[in-house]
């Protein structure tokens, strides 16, 4: 069944799809240039140690994807899309501006800001792509792969925008750039609203109980008034992020919990697809632990120990994205043409080729060591090439996940899974922080030196952990960021082929989704 007549749709697809595409392509343009400058920011104008600024930038990164699953609670039961993307968008707007201002309170107040906004403005623009088919659409899959797009021409912009204007005239001019990037991303989608390109979706889902009052005050407003007392919740959290692990546990308990309660009310086929989401959740997971290095451990390994060319390591960050320019349509095309003949691989197959990618790549980045001089600097090369290879991986799994997702889910708990999907992100970015970590260098013997995973390193890299002469410390660093990226990049290959190798099981469970 087609969900659009053709004079509602452009280029084949709901007119819808487009303004959620620009208004996604501008948030994540703001998103992603904040991000680009964060971990350079903190180590070099804040002068903060690496450790404390990997653990704020994780719990920032970790906690941005807990709050969609809140986000799309609150959506489905009480303010619609619609209202939940402006309101995120504008706690974002704020974040970013108040960015500029180099004090403590509004470092984290900002970053709290941001926090939230994304809880209602990610998996409800993401829920509504999705709302723009009827389920059985075999157009999903290649408009999520066209939306995914939107959101990496923002994330390759940015980098070399926010960065350029960090370099040239201040960090805080940078972080405004981002800033004016959001309001953008809100006017698109005002836009689209008021040509009603969005038709009846998105809107309240039960005006009754939208204007029930408490204290004098509808659910909108309650929602608005919660929203912002939450901000110095999550900042006191970024500040003391040592202790982030308990919210770790308190959002799996929260989120079990709820699976467990929707799995018990839906029927026999809807809970073998709630299981497969679940699995996808897992995998994910996993994937956004090793990928999320390129934000942290990888921006500064490009600062410190690649001999860079034409970018400094700020906008290295834009590399991934910009492959994804690049591939995203050919892709798109490319399940288009093997769904016609019928050699489409399903979703669980894509998933284990996409971890399996993501670990050659960073197998890449650690072969890097191979050409280093006598500065400790690597060859920029392998850094395009890594990059090019986990970003064929993100194709393989991520906007298929996404797709999935939509369909997978019990359309009464449609957000709620979304949101849950996005909190693999949350669980990726924290143990991301933990990975991270482990590159940096300590007074501690390396867990990556001796044994097997010694001779993981050894082999991969062509470095021994025994280092002398001039430039030590370099060599040490250098050993430190290439041992964990082989080690993790192997083990990340390995449990991609497994993934393949289980497929068929999972495809079974998809009960006719493929």
């Amino acid at each position: 069944m087609e969900s659009s007549t053709v004079s509602d749709t452009q280029f084949g697809h709901p007119k819808g799809l487009f303004y959620l595409f620009f208004a996604e392509l501008w948030e994540r343009f703001s998103f992603y240039g904040m991000k680009a400058l964060l971990i350079l920011y903190m180590t070099k104008q804040l002068l903060f140690s690496d450790d404390m600024s990997i653990g704020i930038f994780a719990a920032y990164m970790s906690l941005v994807y807990i709050t969609p699953v809140l986000g799309g609670i609150i959506a489905d039961h009480y303010i619609g899309y619609r209202r939940a993307i402006f309101l995120g968008g504008i706690l974002m707007a704020l974040g970013h501006f108040f960015l500029t201002i180099e004090m403590p309170i509004f470092f984290y107040g900002s970053l709290a800001l941001i926090i939230v906004g994304n809880g209602f403005f990610k998996p409800n623009i993401s829920t509504f792509v999705g709302a723009l088919y009827e389920e059985g659409d075999k157009r999903r899959d290649s408009g999520f792969t066209i939306f995914y797009m939107g959101i990496n021409i923002g994330g390759a912009v940015a980098p070399l925008l926010c960065a350029w204007f960090a370099e040239v005239y201040g960090w805080h001019y940078g972080f405004m750039l981002a800033g004016i990037g959001m309001l953008l991303g809100l006017f698109y989608f005002y836009r689209g609203t008021n040509k009603n390109v969005f038709q009846d979706k998105g809107n309240i889902p039960d005006a009754k109980v939208y204007h029930e009052k408490f204290l004098g005050l509808n659910k909108g407003q309650l929602v608005t008034i919660g929203a912002f007392l939450a901000v110095p919740v999550f900042a006191l959290i970024v500040r003391f992020n040592q202790y982030e692990h308990y919210i770790v546990w308190i959002a799996t308990i929260a989120i079990t919990g709820m699976l467990i309660y929707i799995y018990r009310s839906v029927g026999s086929i809807a809970r073998k697809r709630l299981l497969v989401t679940a699995y996808f959740t897992i995998l994910m997971s996993l994937f956004w632990a090793i990928f999320e290095q390129a934000g942290s451990s990888l921006t500064l390994f490009a600062d410190r120990n690649i001999n860079l060319v034409g970018l400094n390591a700020a906008q290295t960050n834009s590399i991934n994205s910009g492959f994804i320019i690049l591939l995203a349509i050919p892709f798109s095309w490319l399940w288009t043409v093997l769904i016609r003949k019928k050699k489409n691989p399903n979703s669980a197959i894509k998933a284990g080729l996409g971890l399996l990618l993501l670990g050659l790549g960073f197998v890449v980045f650690a072969m890097s060591a191979n050409s280093a001089d006598a500065f400790a600097k690597t060859s920029m090369w392998y850094l395009f090439v890594g990059y090019f290879i986990l970003t064929v991986g993100e194709l393989c799994i991520s906007p298929i996940g996404l797709s999935k997702m939509t369909e997978l889910s019990p359309k009464k708990y449609l957000a709620f899974i979304m949101g849950v999907f996005f909190s693999a992100s949350f669980y990726g970015h924290f143990f991301a922080g933990k990975i991270a970590k482990l590159t940096t260098v300590s007074e501690g013997e390396n867990m990556f030196a001796s044994g097997i995973f010694g001779e993981i390193t050894e082999v991969i890299t062509g470095l021994t952990s025994t280092f002398s002469g001039p430039n030590q410390a370099a060599f040490e660093q250098l050993y430190q960021y290439v041992s964990v990226y082989a080690v993790f990049g192997v083990l990340t290959a390995v449990i991609g082929l497994i993934v393949i190798m289980i497929s068929p099981f999972i495809k079974k469970l998809m009960s006719g989704v493929h």
